[in-house]
């Protein structure tokens, strides 16, 4: 589900946001997408990610992936010639407030990687 409200709930604990480290760098991704047809689509772009934690990543993305969707992230490594294909889970989803009605704009994307 697709938050648009832009009020969001301030929580006294930090519990789920305590080893948090920025990372702004853009990363390519794969979304398989289901058809009718025998084979599936995959659709691949770049996505930018704000922030990382040992079990998930927050990214903003020029579309709202659907919730419980798996995608391929190919996680940057210290050495720019290389890259770690991880599996992560879209959790959650939130319009930024910007852009057009007509649904076009940023999301924050919350993706929990899966081991």
């Amino acid at each position: 589900m697709t938050q648009t409200n832009w009020d969001w709930p301030i929580t006294d604990t930090q519990r789920s946001h305590s080893a948090r480290a920025t990372l702004l760098r853009p990363i390519p991704y794969e979304i398989t997408i289901p058809e009718e047809a025998p084979a599936a689509s995959i659709h691949s772009g770049q996505l930018l990610s704000l922030n990382i934690s040992n079990g998930g990543m927050l990214v903003l993305m020029d579309q709202a992936p659907a919730i419980e969707q798996v995608m391929k992230v190919n996680m940057p490594t210290p050495i720019n010639m290389a890259e770690i294909p991880t599996l992560a889970e879209v959790r959650w989803t939130k319009k930024l407030p910007f852009g057009k009605p007509s649904g076009n704009g940023a999301f924050f994307v919350g993706l929990k990687f899966i081991f």
